[in-house]
């Protein structure tokens, strides 16, 4: 399996920082607390000084979203959608150790981290222009078809593992307590994620080694070198 940005995607936003992360053995054991601890409270001071909206990271993908024809206070990134609810609620809720690890950071730097279970993605996974004929699964179970030129993360067999981009991830492919092999990716937009999206790759693996104690690899992806092949499970 490959994971690549379409040249498209490359060409209409340059300013992409892009952070691969694949590990096998998870289990839905480990205790991630400290991690969620400390990012919690670093979200709690930003937010202090004024909401999420005015946070360069969150503007940078409320722009691309208009880029995109969409409006942006109706579509939000995953990470503005998470900040918004740990303003509301001074929390996120617990779903699995990993998952919770991947929105800590998110909440933390305030980037969107998508977190997928391998085994739920057919072939190779790219990040494209929708063709309309992809099938989408919600987290409530429903089938959607995403708009021709929507940006989706899309596998092999026309399965879309997000819609609008960074908007909302599949239910198909959510890490749940089975799930042994993972693939995060982390993307950013704004001035300095060149420098934000290695610091958080490099957080995480630190993170998965400590707590899991399993393999992992990880890269960040360029326009010269957009591809990141992920290697087979060891048996």
């Amino acid at each position: 399996m490959r994971f690549r940005h379409d040249p498209q995607v490359w060409s209409t936003f340059p300013e992409l920082a892009c952070g691969v992360l694949h590990v096998t053995g998870i289990t839905p054991s480990a205790d991630v607390d400290p991690w969620l601890a400390r990012h919690a409270e670093a979200a709690r001071a930003r937010l202090a000084a004024g909401p999420e909206s005015g946070f360069p990271e969150i503007q940078a993908w409320r722009r691309a979203f208009a880029r995109m024809g969409l409006a942006p206070t109706r579509y939000r990134c995953a990470a503005e959608s998470l900040l918004r609810r740990f303003r509301r609620d001074d929390r996120l809720p617990r779903l699995h150790p990993l998952v919770d690890l991947g929105n800590a950071l998110s909440l933390g730097y305030a980037v969107p981290v998508a977190v997928l279970d391998v085994d739920r993605i057919d072939g190779d996974l790219a990040v494209r222009p929708a063709t309309g004929a992809e099938t989408y699964l919600t987290l409530g179970g429903n089938d959607e078809r995403p708009e021709p030129g929507e940006t989706v993360f899309a596998d092999s067999a026309g399965r879309a593992h997000s819609r609008r981009w960074t908007h909302r991830q599949s239910g198909w492919s959510a890490v749940h307590e089975d799930t042994t092999e993972v693939l995060v990716v982390i993307e950013a937009l704004h001035d300095g994620g060149t420098e934000t999206v290695p610091r958080m790759l490099a957080e995480l693996a630190s993170a998965v080694a400590d707590r899991w104690r399993a393999p992992v690899r990880f890269a960040v992806l360029t326009a010269d070198a957009p591809v990141f092949a992920v290697a087979p499970a060891a048996s």
